[in-house]
């Protein structure tokens, strides 16, 4: 082996730790930025969003809109069974826990979805806040099939 050769077999080895090292970094200091910004980071307020329902679970599960503003949510079952969608603060998911409701669709925010259907609904809170939406159809809320509609303030308020 020639020593040109062998210098360059000894060096490479450093050369891809210095490399997997900055990229490493890179990706640390990227989830680092994430985490601290709370939830929602990177997410855009919307007037539409689709949520699909696969295996008793929402995604996506984080939802931004804009106090004041409506934003139209399509919700599309690709399970076999029937799920709902309720979104509202802790107290109205309170009332829907010990709820006999069987069948939601009267209000916007309260919305029953039959195994393979896409139904549409919009929604407009008034008030900045996160506000979850849950399936509360028995065992769906434990299995974790919750996500949050983040609403922020309205610019200019």
């Amino acid at each position: 082996m020639s020593d040109f050769a062998l210098r360059s077999a000894t060096r490479r080895p450093g050369r891809i730790a210095l490399v997997g090292g900055i990229a490493l970094s890179l990706g640390l200091a990227g989830a680092a930025a994430v985490w601290a910004s709370g939830p929602g980071i990177g997410l855009q307020p919307a007037t539409k969003a689709e949520i699909g329902i696969h295996f008793s679970h929402f995604t996506p599960t984080e939802v931004v809109a804009t106090a004041g503003r409506p934003i139209t949510v399509t919700l599309v079952n690709t399970d076999p069974i029937d799920h709902e969608w309720l979104v509202g603060d802790a107290a109205f998911h309170e009332r829907h826990r010990t709820g006999t409701e069987l069948h939601h669709g009267a209000r916007s925010n309260e919305i029953s979805i039959p195994a393979g259907a896409t139904v549409t609904t919009t929604v407009t809170f008034q008030q900045p806040g996160d506000y979850l939406y849950i399936c509360h159809l028995p065992g769906h809320e434990a299995y974790g099939m919750v996500g949050v509609l983040h609403v922020l303030p309205a610019p200019g308020s």
